[in-house]
């Protein structure tokens, strides 16, 4: 079972054109349509404390916005993308989330 903490952070697209979003410190792009909307989840292995990499405090996720795109870093171990109801959009490329390994 996994130990550590779950954050998410909901991110829409209430434009008339595709906005990119960006996902650091990972490089990766992800491209939401108008009107949808996805949830950027990370994951930190400890239980408490301040999330691995977070500038201000104990802050899970740090975003910058500009016209077309959203940038979102995700201060925990690794990150995936799900849809609102929790499904998930792209498997993660990275070696997996310790959270999402059957029996974590």
């Amino acid at each position: 079972m996994f130990t550590g903490r779950t954050a998410r952070l909901a991110v829409g697209n209430d434009g008339g054109e595709p906005l990119d979003l960006a996902l650091e410190p990972w490089g990766d792009v992800h491209r939401i349509l108008p009107d949808e909307s996805c949830v950027v989840v990370t994951h930190s292995a400890a239980a408490d404390g301040p999330w691995p990499g977070a500038g201000l405090g104990d802050e899970p996720f740090h975003v910058d916005h500009r016209p077309d795109s959203v940038t979102v870093w995700a201060n925990g171990h690794c990150f995936h993308l799900s849809d609102r109801q929790g499904n998930e959009i792209e498997p993660y490329l990275y070696g997996g989330c310790p959270a999402q390994k059957p029996g974590a």
